[in-house]
């Protein structure tokens, strides 16, 4: 079985809780040239969760006809949810959880509990992001913006046979919005109580009969929610500037061109408060420098929101971005070409201290730099023949460069790296109808992966260089059966592997023996998935369910291992084993016209099955399960990081008739995850117990939406909680001193959205 009676009972019985929730599910228009095939009729009403257009297997599909765990957000649903940075879809999605970091670099993505948890900016993530098409190869890239929006869409599982860059846990979808028949406009703003200020707009319409374009711009700006004492300047914030720029042009009936640009400039700041902090804490053990002295005017509590830090550490980045996506419709299928192009830039800068102590004022900071482009062929049959096809081909070329220093007080660090990673992939899926209502499904992919690096340590006695490279071959491969039981009742088994290449730990502390031990060996999974996805009563009412079952063999995390001349080193290794099972629910329910429920519950089974070297937390003893020379615990048998049992989104929406030209709006979403540890190696204070935000809106707009005014509130039961946390005992003489990263709505705020369409 894959879940205990225990288990699935306690699913159900939070389904409930799932379906008082609104409108996460929207209307999705297929993009211009997706496929040979139009998008499916809508049904009895065009704003049905039943009509959701995806395109999760490259043609334009209804998304209850898809045999694959994919969750879709709307634009519009994800407006009314309060997601406007990438971060936010944790909030919206119960199988996806996104944890920041210090920096962009640093964040991770995970489904199903499992993502990427390493410090080395060369290593791949599980969990892939596509933006129109073109894989982002930099994850920083992607937690850039999150505007003009058509819809996401979130799939679980490996993603290894319809894609152009593999996944070995899953993969974050984005469809941005096409040019428009007509001549159009939007332009809105968000004003919060808390210093946040956005505005945006786009502009959209045809430039002749065959020549359409749209042109958008997004600025955010939100100070903060730490108070830095010793600058007197609010932290923990952001401001970013996009413009997007798309052209669309249809020369024949049969050719489609699509050619899209995109600039953004932004900062983060970072703020980190001490939420517990020892008496006996002294800063690098220096006995003059106690609680008082570098911390001082600070209560260590976890409703603390002041730091004290003599410079505002943060980043500073820009990115470029170019794409042309051409669809040729030549009879039996659309042959397509897609050229991706990347530049980003990005300068960080950490007080490492924690403190304004100028006798210890130690900094690092660095810059990262990166070269990307990618470019996928695609050969797609048409969705109504019995027999259908998607094949691929695959390259993607990635140069990194790194320069990064620390000091000058304590770990000492000045090295500069390069990173270079290519990958060739051929991939292919076929469909074949056995029966007029029974389908086949098997895919395969065959891979290719080369990297190279370059290191030279300044720090070092003689400015050692060194170098290498490596590649690896790979197939992963897909199998599956659809069933349609009735048009509106679709089961499907799928059974599929996955592949995330090998990588060097660069990084501080890269050395001879870590060259020689060679990279890290490549992650693989195996995943078994049972879906069924049904409707009711003329398709208003919408309940799909997945139980999944996944292995990972060679799981890539930051472990401890003992090298050849005997020392030990915390470094990105293959630790073991990790199996995730459980079941996915989503459910839909429009009420009437005018009332919208939806949501979802995602209940996980995590477990850590074989990892004998990991690394100890702070101060942990041999009781504890800290044992050996050198000290190293077992952890077979806990819970891997950012998983947690139980995620719940839910939302509602209610939109009545005021009067004959207005419309009332009362939106609310609830979201929930069950307690996560922030670290593999199960730290006890980097532990955060579970916790519900509850959001709120209530305005008016037009009955045809040209105009809205909605006042908000979001966590509306002012429930504090953490993005992260982080360990900082050994910067304070081995005693109690923990780090929290505040979340963007760690204090309740309101706010107001407004927006008008032309």
């Amino acid at each position: 079985m894959l879940l205990s009676n225990t288990a699935m009972a306690r699913c159900l019985a939070l389904i409930g809780m799932a379906t008082i929730g609104g409108a996460a599910f929207a209307q999705a228009a297929p993009a211009t040239g997706e496929a040979a095939e139009p998008a499916a009729a809508p049904a009895s009403d065009a704003s049905s969760a039943g009509d959701i257009v995806v395109t999760a297997q490259k043609r334009s599909q209804r998304i209850q006809d898809v045999p694959v765990a994919v969750q879709v957000l709307g634009g519009e649903a994800l407006t009314s949810q309060g997601v406007r940075q990438f971060a936010d879809l944790t909030k919206a999605t119960p199988s996806l959880l996104i944890r920041p970091s210090e920096q962009p670099v640093n964040n991770s993505i995970s489904i199903r509990g499992i993502g990427t948890f390493a410090f080395s900016p060369s290593v791949e993530p599980s969990v892939a992001v596509q933006i129109d098409d073109v894989p982002v190869q930099f994850i920083a890239r992607a937690f850039a913006d999150l505007s003009d929006i058509d819809r996401v869409e979130v799939l679980r599982g490996p993603q290894s046979t319809l894609y152009g860059r593999a996944a070995s846990a899953g993969l974050i979808n984005i469809i941005t919005q096409n040019p428009t028949a007509d001549l159009t406009g939007r332009i809105g703003g968000v004003v919060t109580t808390d210093r946040e200020y956005a505005v945006n707009g786009a502009i959209s319409g045809p430039l002749t009969d065959t020549l359409g374009f749209r042109l958008n711009a997004n600025y955010d700006k939100f100070e903060g929610n730490v108070r830095n004492l010793g600058t007197g300047d609010r932290v923990n914030g952001f401001r970013t500037l996009s413009i997007k720029g798309k052209v669309v042009w249809d020369p024949t009936s049969n050719l489609n061109i699509a050619v899209s640009g995109g600039y953004i400039d932004g900062t983060t700041t970072i703020g980190r408060p001490f939420i517990r902090l020892g008496a006996a804490a002294r800063l690098r053990g220096v006995a003059a420098y106690d609680p008082s002295v570098f911390a001082p005017g600070i209560v260590a509590t976890e409703d603390n929101t002041k730091v004290v830090n003599n410079i505002n550490s943060g980043t500073n980045y820009t990115d470029y971005s170019a794409s042309v996506r051409a669809s040729l419709d030549v009879g039996f299928a659309s042959l397509m070409s897609i050229t991706g192009y990347d530049k980003f830039r990005q300068f960080d800068i950490l007080d490492q201290d924690e403190s304004a102590v100028a006798a210890l004022d130690n900094r690092q900071f660095g810059t990262f730099r990166t070269h990307s482009w990618s470019q996928e062929f695609r050969l797609v049959a048409p969705g109504k023949n019995r027999f259908r096809y998607t094949l691929g081909l695959y390259y993607s070329d990635l140069e990194l460069s790194r320069v990064f220093q620390r000091g000058p007080f304590f770990s000492i660090a000045n090295w500069y790296a390069t990173n270079g990673t290519r990958q060739y992939a051929a991939f292919g899926q076929l469909e074949y109808d056995i029966l007029p209502n029974t389908t086949l499904i098997g895919g395969a992919r065959a891979g290719k992966n080369k990297i190279d690096y370059r290191f030279t340590d300044y720090a070092a006695t003689g400015v050692p260089t060194f170098a290498g490279n490596d590649s690896a071959n790979y197939e992963t491969y897909k199998a599956g059966v659809q069933q349609k039981f009735t048009p509106d009742i679709m089961g499907f088994v799928t059974f599929a592997t996955g592949y995330k290449g090998q990588a060097y730990d660069i990084g501080t502390g890269f050395n001879l023996v870590r060259q020689n031990s060679g990279p890290v060996q490549p992650e693989r999974s195996k995943d078994w998935q049972i879906g069924l996805k049904t409707q009711f009563f003329d398709r208003h009412v919408t309940f799909n369910v997945t139980l999944f079952d996944t292995r990972f063999k060679n799981f890539q995390a930051q472990g401890i291992e003992t090298l050849s001349d005997g020392t030990t080193n915390f470094r990105l290794a293959n630790v073991g084993r990790l199996r995730t099972k459980g079941v996915e629910v989503e459910a839909s329910w429009r009420a009437a016209t005018d009332i919208n429920f939806s949501g979802g519950v995602t209940y996980n089974d995590a477990k850590i099955t074989q990892f004998l070297g990991a690394q100890c937390y702070p101060n942990q003893t041999a009781a504890q399960g800290c044992v050996g020379t050198p000290a190293r615990q077992n952890l077979a048998g806990f819970r891997p990081p950012q998983a947690p049992k139980w995620k719940l989104a839910a939302s509602g929406e209610y939109t009545p008739s005021l009067t004959q030209s207005l419309d009332g709006v009362l939106q609310a979403s609830y979201s929930y995850q069950s307690a996560i540890n922030f670290s593999i190696n199960q730290d006890p204070q980097t532990y955060q117990p579970g916790y519900g935000i509850a959001n709120l809106s209530i305005g008016v707009r037009a009955p045809d939406r040209k105009w809205e005014a909605v006042a908000f509130v979001n966590n509306l039961f002012d429930k504090h909680y953490f993005s992260n946390m982080n360990n900082d005992t050994g910067n304070h003489a081995n005693q109690l001193a923990t780090l929290g990263y505040l979340a963007r709505d760690y204090n309740r705020y309101g706010g107001v959205r407004v927006s008008y369409k032309f």
